[in-house]
């Protein structure tokens, strides 16, 4: 069968070429179109990978905060930090002093940082940085309730479910997308090969006088739909990683904190995504679009 069909390839490319060129300003437009949905296909699920990376790497560094009252001895307070490490849940605890909270303070606040002159002593309190795994939260929190010399726990669990909850809303969005994008291809696909057949219905039937089976006949379409198709998909995923660029670039600057995903391995990860998407759903259109056709 390979060997048939490599032995036919010119043929099958002047009759891609011949099909493509009946209906060049449908077939552009259609171009243009599925470039426009690839693009927000690709910009999407982008945002997709970049949240649920940025996201993971929010709970790999779950923290909580425990404070103890400040009349504690050191001794007491190594006591106190061996109890916490030891608990299921835990990776690391570490004692920060007044002194280090007051300087994350400064880094945080930034230019805002001179309110903090107005205060003539330290306003922070040296407490415990816990590191946990955040799908133990609620066994640590509990475990840190039956531990002595304890004021209180704070924890940002609030924060951290709203951003499962945004992970969860991405992940959905990006499936929601992807099944609506192959909806839409299959569809402009199988239309523009029944809209080839129409225009070259003489010729179908001429082939098929002459004996040709409906393989050898679907071939040529099979390749219009595949062109068009993929065609849009290397566009899109060309212009989504100058998008792509631009945003990372954006992002740098005012939002260096932010964790984001190496930006090589995204765009080449996005690239070969979009483009092989696009051919899939290209071939199937033009299956999709060949079958349905009233061919004789």
């Amino acid at each position: 069968m390979m060997k048939y069909l490599f032995k036919n390839t010119d043929y099958f490319m002047k009759e891609a070429k011949i099909i493509l060129s009946t209906n060049l300003l449908s077939n552009l437009t259609s171009l243009f179109s599925m470039t426009l949905i690839f693009l927000f296909l690709a910009m999407v699920v982008a945002g997709w990978w970049v949240s649920s990376h940025i996201i993971e790497a929010i709970q790999d560094e779950a923290e909580i905060n425990v404070f103890y009252p400040e009349t504690l001895t050191a001794t007491e307070i190594s006591a106190l930090l061996e109890e916490i490490e030891v608990i299921d849940g835990v990776r690391e605890a570490r004692l920060i002093h007044a002194e280090e909270a007051y300087e994350r303070m400064e880094e945080v606040l930034g230019k805002e940082a001179q309110v903090l002159t107005y205060f003539t002593e330290n306003p922070f309190s040296p407490f415990i940085e816990v590191n946990i795994q955040l799908e133990d939260l609620d066994g640590v929190l509990a475990d840190l309730a039956q531990l002595d010399k304890i004021n209180y726990v704070r924890d940002n669990r609030e924060v951290l479910e709203d951003l499962r909850h945004l992970a969860g809303i991405m992940q959905f969005l990006g499936y929601l997308v992807v099944v609506a994008v192959g909806i839409a291809t299959l569809i402009i696909i199988a239309h523009l090969i029944k809209l080839g057949i129409d225009h070259n219905r003489e010729h179908i039937k001429t082939l098929i006088l002459l004996g040709a089976p409906d393989s050898f006949i679907a071939v040529p379409y099979l390749l219009v739909g595949l062109l068009l198709s993929a065609g849009g998909g290397v566009l899109a995923a060309i212009l989504s990683i100058f998008a792509l660029k631009y945003i990372y670039a954006l992002t740098a600057g005012p939002l260096p904190f932010i964790p984001l995903p190496p930006l090589g391995n995204i765009t080449v990860n996005l690239f070969l995504f979009v483009i092989i998407l696009s051919a899939l759903l290209g071939l199937g259109g033009s299956i999709f679009g060949f079958s349905t056709a009233k061919v004789k």
